[in-house]
């Protein structure tokens, strides 16, 4: 159950006009349920604008209602990945009746920067300019830094140049296996930009210190991401001073010693990674009726009937959607994250 002070909110457009006729769908019903919103005093604080088509859409998206006089006052992202309920454009959106606390980067690569640089090069850049913006604010990466998002074009080829790259970054700056890493979602997903291979999204809350973190563990469940290379922490609870919240990274079908679990069968994969997500809950004093939403990602289009049916028999009240994006692991048919939200103390 979402905390009532902080909402989130899956919306797609149902018709099935154009792209331009879509977002007009799109800005009346974003509009109605932010007047709803603000009858119980939460305003807008954030968005995520999925687009089936950044090539094609972009544009449009910029110039439309939806985009111009609500989505782009305020933090947000765009990035391609499918819905696959076949709304071509669906926006994910939180309102709070509580100040913003967090900063919201995301970070993106314009032409010049991509051309001839790989994926290993791209991230490093990616990571410079979020630093920069961290001096600006005199925050450190290490302490300030909780959640990044990182899509990459093609990930069956760019993901091992990502990963060399923030492992470089993280060892310059303090993160390791020995101190924390930061929880993280690593998927398949292209910005408008022809020639981007990465682009991230960087969730950074100033307040915090080293004291306000736990980083969630399951060692029955799923083993430690750096033990097979891999710098992020699988979940991270945060005390802020509007309450307590669990960022759960991208989770998969995977055992305690980070093997891939029923390869080609995408129902026992969701019920193992849905295990999975339960138990680093669990070590935030969390469950499932905690979460705030669900991001589900399907590196198939064509599961998509299947899972849908397993998650509304499983979780119908809790919001989410369906995207086409590839996971890093090409045996992972599915990877989920999500947030959740305690009403009550949670033990850090």
């Amino acid at each position: 159950m979402q905390d009532e002070m902080e909402q989130y909110f899956i919306l797609s457009a149902k018709g099935r006009g154009t792209v331009a006729e879509r977002l007009i769908e799109l800005y009346m019903s974003v509009g109605n349920r932010l007047d709803m919103e603000g009858l119980a005093g939460r305003r807008l604080q954030y968005s995520k604008i999925f687009l089936s088509d950044a090539q094609n859409q972009y544009d449009t998206l910029l110039k439309s209602a939806l985009y111009k006089e609500i989505l782009s006052q305020l933090p947000h992202t765009i990035v391609e990945q499918i819905p696959l309920n076949g709304s071509k454009v669906s926006v994910l959106i939180k309102t709070s009746d509580a100040p913003q606390d967090f900063l919201f980067h995301s970070m993106r690569l314009n032409e010049e920067e991509t051309r001839g640089n790989n994926a290993y090069t791209q991230t490093i850049l990616l990571f410079e300019k979020y630093l920069e913006e961290l001096g600006k604010h005199r925050l450190s990466l290490k302490e300030h830094c909780v959640r990044t998002w990182i899509y990459m074009a093609d990930i069956d080829v760019n993901y091992e140049g990502m990963v060399r790259a923030r492992n470089d970054v993280f060892r310059r700056y303090g993160l390791t296996a020995d101190s924390h890493f930061i929880a993280s979602t690593g998927i398949g997903g292209y910005s408008q930009v022809r020639n981007a291979l990465v682009g991230i999204d960087f969730l950074t809350y100033p307040g915090l210190t080293e004291a306000d973190k736990t980083y969630l563990k399951a060692p029955d469940h799923l083993n430690p991401a750096h033990e097979y290379g891999v710098a992020f922490e699988r979940g991270t609870s945060i005390r802020t001073s509007f309450g307590h919240k669990i960022f759960i990274s991208g989770t998969a079908s995977i055992d305690n010693r980070g093997d891939v679990l029923y390869q080609g069968d995408i129902l026992r994969q969701t019920g193992r990674l849905l295990e999975n997500i339960g138990a680093l809950l669990k070590n935030g004093r969390a469950t499932m009726k905690d979460v705030a939403y669900l991001l589900v990602y399907l590196r198939d289009p064509s599961d998509y009937q299947a899972v849908e049916a397993f998650m509304n028999a499983a979780y119908p009240d809790t919001p989410r959607i369906l995207l086409g994006a590839k996971v890093c692991r090409p045996e992972w048919l599915i990877e989920m994250e999500c947030v959740a939200n305690l009403r009550y103390p949670a033990y850090l």
